[in-house]
């Protein structure tokens, strides 16, 4: 036991029951090593034997370059160095998140850095079967103590890691199994059309490699260890949004562990309150998914331009957003023609014609036309790129390659998220609609440049008809409203020093002001709650709109004891976090 001998922890914990029974109370904190109520050695073994030793505790994953921690290994350590930037290391690891902030940057393996376990959850169990993750949740009820659920630590706001806490490591829940249609469990319909059904840890990349073995493939994420998960429950885009709708409005079934330890299945016919809440309205809030059948589509030929616009001439940046502004304000009309794809825009960016010796201002996007031709691509970039040429002459130089990719994987396997990982990073991010987007081209030129803040910022168009028309099973889903009339989600990040408390205040600040920026562009929209500011004060409306009341309901209505508890995360108001401990929010 950390800090205490057992026996006095045992005899703390009877003490500390007898006075709350007595009084009448719960406890105001959740326990934590050292504390009344924390559970013993003997009831970790207990766990640990109904799991077949898969309980672990581990190390944190920089430790091996620190001398004086168990698992120091200055052999190791280079490579661990090197592998730090990349998302595979932080995946295969049960306690490692891609993004160093959400461990409290304890334990980086640069020299010199401190390094302790503070950070990171106590123990974590090796789930690879739902009955796993049931004695896991089980537990953590019993003994009043701060529950996360994890997969791959591919999570941008922080939710599946957290100090002091018990851990579901979900990320060896496999399996695939397709469907040529699929009958809901005790539901009497069978509905039409290919389907598959995964294991909740699984990973896009090997999702989408299974699928396209049978030409077919998902609504997914950009990220190869992006877990259909956390991507599915808090509603997921993708470059195939614009015509099938988002991850969650595909969803047909679930398997849900709820906070009351009980293995459910959720869907149109049983559980139908879990089966709406838990497609858009958040991982680690409702349950544990420990499965998902999803419908699937026939993976399609993908049309790829490259489009690049840019100028040396930088350093009068209004031209260069009143051309960003228009060519975004075509995209509600190029995406209801089938358009989608990721647009990066910038006031200044190293210029890679002269190996980054200048900077240039401009926008990329990579776009995607499905089973389509290379002349409709054309068709439909010819005269945007014919009115930037003619509105603003000489000033800019157009670049465009296209290619052909004869299925979904094959244009995947070339345009993955490779940004890095291993660092500090605070996103922002807003939706925007089509009077957003076109109304006022001087407003929101203004507005996109006072979003990118004088770096990079995104302009997504992952929206469209697919999600305005889609009509999800069981009348509906969590899904933010905002998304129904959205075209494009714009983001940005921005790094901040690790170890330096007064610079992750200023980043932090900064995120504010360039989100405000969009915000009043598009004031009655908000943000998709996965790749977003963590510290939105105003989250319930901005990740869930007029959805947030019903699923507060459910919330307090499946988890009435908050063992599932995460920020920003529906239902989390009666706590808060209080140094490394999670309390009850005194009112």
């Amino acid at each position: 036991m950390l800090g205490m001998p057992s026996r006095l922890v045992c005899a703390l914990q009877l003490a500390s029951s007898v006075l709350a029974v007595a009084a009448g109370l719960t406890p105001s904190c959740k326990a934590v090593p050292g504390t009344p109520g924390w559970p013993s050695p003997e009831d970790w073994d207990s766990l640990n034997e109904s799991l077949a030793g898969r309980l672990l505790q581990p190390s944190p994953p920089g430790a091996v370059c620190h001398p004086g921690q168990g698992t120091y290994n200055a052999n190791e350590c280079p490579a661990v160095r090197a592998a730090w930037s990349t998302y595979d290391f932080h995946q295969a690891d049960p306690v490692s998140m891609d993004w160093n902030q959400w461990a409290n940057d304890t334990c980086l393996p640069q020299e010199g850095a401190p390094c302790s376990g503070q950070g990171y959850p106590v123990f974590v169990i090796n789930a690879t079967e739902t009955r796993h993750v049931q004695l896991g949740v089980q537990f953590a009820r019993k003994h009043n103590i701060r529950l996360v659920v994890r997969s791959s630590g591919h999570d941008y706001v922080g939710r599946s890691n957290a100090p002091n806490s018990f851990s579901i490591w979900v990320h060896h829940l496999r399996g695939v199994k397709n469907h040529e249609s699929f009958r809901p469990s005790r539901c009497k319909v069978t509905i039409d059309g290919a389907a598959v059904t995964v294991g909740g840890g699984m990973q896009m990349w090997e999702l989408y490699n299974e699928l396209d073995a049978v030409n077919r493939t998902i609504v997914g994420g950009g990220g190869k260890s992006v877990s259909v998960g956390g991507y599915v429950t808090g509603a997921g885009h993708s470059l195939l949004s614009a015509r099938y709708g988002l991850a969650a409005d595909r969803v047909l079934e679930m398997e849900v562990v709820t906070p009351k330890g009980e293995i459910v299945t959720a869907n149109e016919c049983q559980n139908k309150d879990l089966f709406w809440a838990m497609r858009g309205g958040g991982g680690s809030t409702f349950g544990v998914m420990t499965s998902v059948t999803m419908q699937t589509v026939p993976s399609p030929r993908i049309e790829q331009l490259i489009v690049i616009i840019v100028t040396t001439d930088n350093a009068n940046t209004r031209p260069i957003f009143d051309m960003i502004a228009y060519v975004i304000s075509q995209f509600p009309s190029l995406g209801d023609q089938g358009l989608s794809g990721y647009s990066l825009f910038f006031p200044a960016f190293p210029n890679p014609f002269d190996g980054g010796n200048t900077t240039v201002g401009g926008m990329l996007m990579t776009a995607a036309l499905q089973d389509s031709s290379p002349e409709a691509m054309h068709k439909l970039w010819d005269p945007v790129l014919a009115h930037v040429n003619t509105t603003w002459p000489g000033k800019f130089q157009v670049f465009y390659t296209p290619k052909s990719h004869p299925s979904f994987l094959s244009w995947y396997a070339e345009n993955y998220d490779t940004s890095e990982a291993g660092l500090d990073s605070y996103l922002g991010s807003r939706l925007l609609d089509e009077t957003a987007l076109t109304a006022n081209l001087t407003k929101s030129a203004e507005a996109f440049e006072g979003f990118a803040g004088g770096s990079l910022a995104t302009a997504y168009l992952v929206s469209g008809k697919g999600v305005h028309d889609a009509k999800p099973r069981g009348c509906g889903n969590a899904v933010l409203p905002a998304w129904r009339k959205a075209y494009v989600h714009a983001t940005f990040g921005i790094e901040a020093p690790p170890l330096d408390p007064a610079g992750t205040e200023t980043v932090k600040k900064q995120v504010k002001k360039r989100v405000a920026a969009l915000r009043e562009l598009a004031p009655n929209m908000g943000a998709y709650m996965n790749e977003a500011d963590y510290e939105e004060p105003n989250f319930q409306t901005e990740f869930w709109g007029s959805n947030y009341k019903r699923l507060l309901h459910i919330k307090r209505a499946i988890d009435p004891d908050d063992v599932l508890w995460c920020t920003p995360c529906v239902g989390n108001e009666r706590w808060e976090q209080v140094d490394d401990r999670l309390c009850r929010v005194v009112k």
